[in-house]
Formats: C-alpha cells, sequence, structure tokens
C-alpha cells in the first residue's frame, strides 16, 4: 500500500512537472506584443583613430575622414582594417548590431531608433535582406535592392540616423517588415506587425 502511494505521489508530481515544463514553452513560443512605442537601438565600436584618418585606397592606411567616428565608448573597440577584414572574410563584427534584432508590436506602434554608436547607420526597409551599399562589408551577398545608391538614392537618405540621434517609423502595415542597415547590412530587425484579433487569437 505504501509503495503504491509513493509510485501515485511520484507520478502525480512527474505530469506537473510536464505540464509545467510544457506551458513555459508554450509561453516561450508567443512573442510579447508590445503596445508601443518600442526603442530599437543602433550599437557599433568604431575606432575613432583608425576611423578618421584621411581617406586612403588602403583600409589599414586610411580611414573615412575627420569627425566621422564618435565613439565614446571606454574598452573594446574595433579598427577601421578589422571591420572589412572580417566582413570580407564573411565573419562581420557583432558589435555592429541593432538590438533587440525582432519585435512584435501592435499596428500603429511607433518604433524610435535610437544610433548610440560612434558612426551613422541607416535603418532601411527592405523585402528581402541583403547587402548595403560599400561592397567589401557584404560578405559576399548581392545588394538589397532598396540600398542602391548609397546616399544619393534618397531613399536611403531618409533612413540615416546620425551619431546620437534618433529616426522614428510609423504607420507600418499589419504583417512583417524587415529592416537593415544600407552601410553595415548585418545590422538587421525583423519587425511582426499584429492587429487586435492577433492578440485575441493569444
Amino acid at each position: 500500500m505504501r509503495i503504491t502511494a509513493v509510485k501515485s505521489v511520484v507520478f502525480a508530481a512527474a505530469l506537473l512537472f510536464a505540464g509545467a515544463a510544457q506551458s513555459q514553452a508554450q509561453n516561450a513560443q508567443k512573442k510579447e506584443v508590445t503596445p508601443g512605442p518600442v526603442q530599437i537601438v543602433a550599437l557599433d565600436e568604431c575606432d575613432p583613430a583608425t576611423f578618421n584618418r584621411p581617406p586612403d585606397p588602403d583600409p589599414k592606411k586610411g580611414g573615412v575622414g575627420a569627425d566621422f567616428c564618435k565613439n565614446v565608448a571606454l574598452g573594446a573597440q574595433t579598427d577601421f582594417a578589422t571591420l572589412f577584414d572580417e566582413a570580407i572574410k564573411g565573419h562581420p563584427d557583432p558589435s555592429w548590431d541593432f538590438e533587440p534584432d525582432d519585435v512584435t508590436v501592435k499596428k500603429g506602434a511607433q518604433i524610435v531608433v535610437v544610433n548610440s554608436g560612434g558612426e551613422p547607420h541607416t535603418f532601411t526597409e527592405v523585402k528581402q535582406f541583403g547587402g548595403g551599399f560599400i561592397d567589401p562589408l557584404n560578405s559576399g551577398q548581392p545588394e538589397a535592392t532598396e540600398c542602391h545608391g548609397g546616399f544619393a538614392n534618397l531613399a536611403v537618405a531618409r533612413t540615416r540616423i546620425l551619431q546620437g540621434s534618433q529616426y522614428q517609423v510609423n504607420g507600418l502595415s499589419k504583417g512583417e517588415h524587415k529592416f537593415q542597415c544600407c552601410i553595415h547590412p548585418w545590422m538587421r530587425v525583423t519587425v511582426d506587425v499584429q492587429d487586435d484579433n492577433d492578440r485575441h487569437d493569444h
């Protein structure tokens, strides 16, 4: 009798644990819907000493020009040549990033992108993720159509975010939207826009 009772308790506990684990897994799969506004942060670790050197065909000798990189962060910083070397090898620097990478928002929510890095970025909507307008940083990927022309393309220029400034996105339609930096194309964000019906389904 005692053995049977113990077995029953162990079995019941196992069922409770399994149920709790399944509930946690289901909750993890559900995306948290943010009513808005939603903040996305652009990050980088540009090294002012190398990025701000005068331009030169050789990235190991040159940079982008004076005052381009305004990084004031202490600690790990990536020099200009290394950024290109790693991207060409197919290992772009993960310190150049949008955070978070994925967001789920209610339709009508405002997206606010804040550039907390040291150099300019873009937050450009694309149909499909791809490369940017600086070919050596593309890791062999073809350029995303929407990035073509660089800042000479007004649509790209409008999405530029200078260091310390912000860019706002409003009125996104229901569904999935892809955004990337057209300079550093591995910086990517997927925005899933849901309406009230989607929220009730959850």
